[in-house]
């Protein structure tokens, strides 16, 4: 009864609306046509349609699976990411304090010991370029190609400080493969489409626009990122980032997310950089960098002050290492590096581009500011070398200056715990007073303070004589020379306000 009475409606439903159906036609000559704005008002090709751009290149963009030994640690989390770079340096609900291993991926899935990540082809031979951290460690590698086909991948050499790795598949034929473009020419507001494995969901595409270019992102001395507001998620990490012309200007790496998914932020290591680490590694499985043995920082904000130089005016060096290029040729901390045979240095990051560029063994020129005046220092470029795989509770002296520190004593335990290199002298910062100019200027419990207005000091004493010292000189601005965590820096500390006088 019930079938039969819906029955009833629905035809009577269908009988209604022929009805109307043909009362509307009755009518069809008095209604007006309806609106299409986006005909009227754009050209046929405003909006870009990649389709003819993604059949082509997408027989070259694989998919890679990664099997590792997983850590007992990893496998009580089930931590889904594994490594600092794409999503820890970036994610401020994964951070990655330690700048060492232990944030997220992109690749994809930690679960049963393994990981998902993209990668693409870039030689005939089965030459493919991926991130280092989709492949490190890996105990077997597998390479997905578009047509389903399954290839276990050699890894032929990973350079840690780009996060570029070289794979070798022997497929039997020759593969479709795709050429480096040019990122040097990539400019912000152009259309871009990235490719990958995301979520292990393989060839998919999205698209977007490249939102800046060169941008440093913290993760590394070689940073230079295309960023992109195209989604990039895990398992995107080693996917190509194309031009509309079809040619790759990037590899997609990291993304700024407090979620791990992709909120439109997302960064792409260029093409040149590619290029170049990828053709060393397919040649001798290893990267050549130059390097003169210096560990600089910026001239910005109260250190600048205090050094009494301009803000982003050169590399200031906060270390030499000991007989290393820069230590033979006569530099030392606080000297300055402005130029390099010729080219203006405007912070570290560009000083360590240009030197990493330079060959093992050629001459450098260098523009120095040793205590205040400019020299010439000529040096031979060395190697760089292979990427590095508070107990006393004594006071500082009461009269010292109170600019907000606890000194203590660099004792033989506490040389140890902080890493201090031997033969090195100075007092530890054993606790920084709240709100006071120490702490405002960034200076830590643990911190080791080795000079005060580039005056070597020695011990907690010797440090507040050197600290009143320069009181009594008037200046506004302390230089401090410290060791963090076995890094030197310097850190400028304003000796204005009621808490720097007494």
């Amino acid at each position: 009864m019930m079938l039969s009475l819906r029955r009833t409606t629905l035809v009577a439903a269908l009988l209604a609306s022929t009805a109307l159906g043909g009362f509307s036609v009755g009518f069809a000559a008095d209604t007006p046509p309806p609106v299409n704005p986006l005909a009227a008002t754009l050209p046929a090709h405003a909006l870009p349609d990649f389709s003819a751009l993604v059949t082509q290149v997408k027989p070259a963009v694989v998919s890679i699976t990664t099997q590792f030994r997983a850590t007992p640690a990893s496998m009580e989390t089930d931590e889904p990411d594994r490594t600092p770079f794409p999503f820890g340096r970036m994610n401020p609900h994964r951070p990655d304090g330690s700048g060492q291993h232990g944030g997220g991926q992109h690749g994809g899935g930690q679960h049963g010991g393994a990981a998902r990540g993209s990668g693409f082809i870039i030689g005939a031979d089965g030459t493919i370029v991926t991130n280092n951290h989709v492949v490190k460690d890996a105990t077997k590698v597998t390479v997905t190609l578009d047509d389903g086909t399954e290839l276990t991948a050699k890894v032929v050499g990973r350079d840690e400080r780009t996060d570029i790795a070289v794979l070798q598949v022997t497929a039997g034929r020759a593969l479709p493969y795709i050429e480096l473009g040019q990122s040097r020419d990539v400019k912000p507001g152009e259309w871009v489409v990235a490719m990958g494995n995301p979520f292990g969901l393989g060839g998919t595409v999205t698209a977007g626009i490249v939102s800046a270019v060169s941008r440093d992102i913290g993760s590394g001395l070689y940073d230079q990122f295309i960023q992109v507001d195209a989604p990039i998620n895990q398992g995107n990490s080693g996917g190509p980032l194309f031009t509309q012309d079809g040619k790759v200007i990037g590899m997609n790496t990291a993304i700024f997310s407090p979620t791990g998914g992709s909120v439109g932020i997302g960064f792409a290591i260029p093409s040149d950089l590619i290029r170049t680490v990828s053709a060393q590694l397919a040649k001798s499985g290893e990267v050549v960098r130059g390097f003169i043995g210096v560990e600089a920082q910026a001239l910005t904000g109260a250190t600048a002050k205090a050094l009494n130089m301009p803000e982003n005016s050169g590399a200031l060096l906060a270390g030499v290492t000991p007989r290393g290029p820069a230590a033979t040729a006569g530099l030392e901390p606080g000297d300055v590096i402005e130029a390099v045979n010729g080219q203006k240095i405007a912070n570290p990051r560009e000083l360590a581009l240009y030197i990493a560029n330079l060959a093992p063994g050629q001459e450098a020129r260098l523009s120095v500011l040793h205590d205040g005046k400019m020299r010439d220092v000529g040096l031979k470029v060395g190697k760089l070398p292979d990427a590095r795989q508070a107990s006393s509770d004594q006071p500082s002296p009461p009269s010292g200056p109170k600019i907000g520190l606890a000194l203590a004593p660099l004792s033989p335990d506490l040389r140890t715990q902080l890493d201090v290199p031997e033969g090195t002298t100075g007092s530890v910062i054993r606790s920084v007073e709240p709100g006071s100019p120490a702490e405002l200027a960034g200076l830590r419990a643990g911190d080791v303070i080795v000079s005060v207005d580039r005056h070597e000091v020695s011990s907690p004493a010797d440090t507040v004589r050197a600290i009143r010292g320069a009181l009594d000189s008037h200046n506004q601005m302390l230089a401090f020379r410290i060791l963090r965590h076995g890094s030197p820096a310097f850190v400028g500390v304003p000796l204005s306000g009621p808490q720097a006088d007494g």
